[in-house]
């Protein structure tokens, strides 16, 4: 069977209105930090930092997205993919993370809707990728403040009501987790905390900013489609050991149960909330009814199993295994078991694959990069959603990440995810291998599902 026959193939096992996509995020690719009134982010200043960033980088140019839009959306166009994920950029929107609107900064997501509309690209917008307005952090402690979640309450009314005429699909936050645990307690993300305590009590803020902003979502836009997006991994035991069994349980609760719990169940599981101790989050009345708010959807970010030890908690891989440039286990087979005890566990919305990706190190060969490697893992991965779907699991729609090679967060600009390379000096982008079958693939999705419309469809 040729390579084209094989496309066929792997595409036949999707269904008809499965969306294929692209994905990225604002402080990733943007730049233009300080440009037309947008305001400081906790990135921003985390990245003034000494040592905090791998390469000292920050995201002052980045991808300089925000001056070189329509050429990259012509990017995602020339793949042939029809859905774009991208997130918005709250201070650029509310330069403090209030009060008055930056008419200048929404212009730029309303000529992005725009031009993404006009090239049948359907926009998927996520509402917050860990930029929080500095303003907040400093004045206000962040999301360790209650009051933040009313903050961002009215931000998503204000998006919702200027872009939800065209934009269906709304997203709240991405990866609470990494919001909550890299940025409060391990302190490795922006902004740099490291207190357990106040890293769960960002981790309910943030849940109960999605219930808020989920309910002023649907007041301003009766239509649109909210959902939330977690990163995911199974967690399994390196040992046998009955420590490492229980310090398993335990990673597995904090990041997988805590968060699915909390939004499809109204409650948090009652092993983790003893586990904390003092350590749990302050609640009020009602916030288990406000958290799990109606899902339209549940985005899903996947890109490694963890296998814990009490020595090495949440480690991205076994021993021996094949690894990515971030040391993260290539695992697609738990991909699929994952995405099935999902499904046999909750009573889930429909899912979309909002991540998933690679990073490998990137050399530049005569004009041309061959990442066979990131191809096998994105190829692998989409053949574990395929094996899913076969087994009942509804997942609607696949996000590579990323669109383009971008600001890694505290890697800089050492780590490469694009199927699109960057070159930081001259901003030209080359498509990669990966990006080459990614095209190929949704030229074959387009043939084998050819008149039928790949657009998203929800209950």
């Amino acid at each position: 069977m040729n390579n084209l026959n094989c496309l066929d193939a792997l595409c036949a096992r999707f269904p008809t209105a499965f969306v294929w996509g692209v994905a990225s995020s604002a402080f990733q690719i943007e730049g233009a930090a300080a440009a037309d009134g947008k305001g400081p982010s906790i990135w921003d200043e985390f990245c003034r930092r000494q040592g905090v960033i791998v390469d000292g980088s920050d995201g002052e140019i980045a991808c300089d997205h925000y001056n070189r839009l329509e050429s990259d959306l012509d990017l995602i166009a020339a793949l042939g993919i029809r859905a774009y994920r991208f997130s918005i950029s709250w201070p650029r929107i509310q330069p403090t993370g209030s009060g008055a609107i930056n008419e200048s900064g929404l212009d730029f997501y309303n000529r992005l809707v725009d031009q993404l509309l006009q090239r049948d690209i359907e926009p998927f917008a996520t509402l917050y990728h860990w930029d929080l307005p500095a303003a907040l952090q400093r004045e206000h402690n962040g999301w360790a403040d209650r009051n933040t979640a009313y903050r961002f309450a009215e931000y998503a009314a204000i998006v919702a009501k200027r872009l939800g005429d065209r934009v269906r699909s709304f997203a709240t936050h991405n990866e609470p987790w990494v919001t909550a645990t890299i940025g409060h307690e391990f302190g490795h993300f922006a902004p740099g905390v490291k207190d357990r305590a106040v890293a769960t009590q960002v981790s309910h803020n943030c849940l109960l900013s999605h219930g808020l902003a989920s309910q002023a979502i649907r007041s301003a836009r009766s239509n649109a489609d909210v959902g939330i997006v977690v990163n995911l991994s199974p967690v399994s035991s390196a040992t046998q050991s009955p420590a490492d069994r229980l310090q398993a349980s335990r990673e597995d609760g904090l990041l997988v149960r805590w968060y699915l719990d909390a939004l499809l169940r109204r409650e948090y599981p009652a092993d983790v909330l003893e586990y904390l101790g003092t350590d749990a989050p302050k609640t009020h009345a009602g916030d288990a009814q406000l958290i799990a708010q109606p899902l339209d959807f549940l985005g899903v970010n996947y890109y490694h199993p963890i296998v814990s030890t009490v020595a090495r908690p949440f480690s991205p891989a076994r021993d021996g295994a094949a690894v990515t440039d971030m040391g993260w286990e290539v695992a697609p087979a738990q991909f699929t078991e994952m995405l099935l005890r999902l499904d046999r566990e909750y009573e889930l919305p429909p899912l979309f694959i909002t991540e998933n990706g690679a990073a490998y190190r990137d050399t530049l060969i005569e004009g041309g990069i061959q990442d066979e490697d990131r191809r096998a893992y994105i190829e692998s991965h989409v053949c574990a959603v395929a094996d899913a779907i076969e087994r009942g699991v509804d997942v609607r729609g696949y996000f590579v990440w990323s669109l383009l090679d971008n600001f890694e967060w505290a890697s800089g600009y050492t780590k490469r995810f694009g199927i699109y390379y960057v070159d930081y000096a001259t901003q030209a982008r080359i498509l990669k291998r990966s990006g080459i079958w990614y095209k190929n693939l949704a030229a074959a999705f387009n043939r084998t599902h050819a008149g039928a419309s790949s657009l998203p469809t929800t209950p």
